[in-house]
């Protein structure tokens, strides 16, 4: 066997071309989640937090400036992305349990 068919047989032991188109699939959903919190969701949730420039808020510890705004901010977004990816996720799982049966 040479250096080729060693090469096509490591893609098929891995599944390296399942986990590249995963990889692509996950890349265009990350995306697609971004559009939905950032057009969808923010936009119902920034009336609920009181004040207008709270994303970029900064507090100054003497030559120390912690931005606890862009914090804030990313930490809303990461809950909201793990919320929506644990409700894919679980009607995905949900349907699969149902296929197999």
């Amino acid at each position: 066997m040479g250096v080729n068919g060693e090469f096509m047989e490591f893609l098929k032991e891995y599944k390296v071309v399942g986990l590249a188109v995963a990889f692509i699939i996950a890349a265009a959903t990350n995306d697609l989640v971004k559009s939905l919190v950032d057009n969808v969701i923010m936009p119902l949730v920034n009336p609920l937090i009181p004040g207008g420039g709270w994303e970029t808020a900064t507090v100054a510890l003497g030559p120390f400036v912690i931005g606890w705004g862009p914090f804030l901010s990313s930490l809303i977004y990461f809950l909201i992305i793990a919320l929506v990816v644990f409700v894919i996720a679980k009607k995905m799982l949900k349907e699969e349990k149902v296929a197999k049966k």
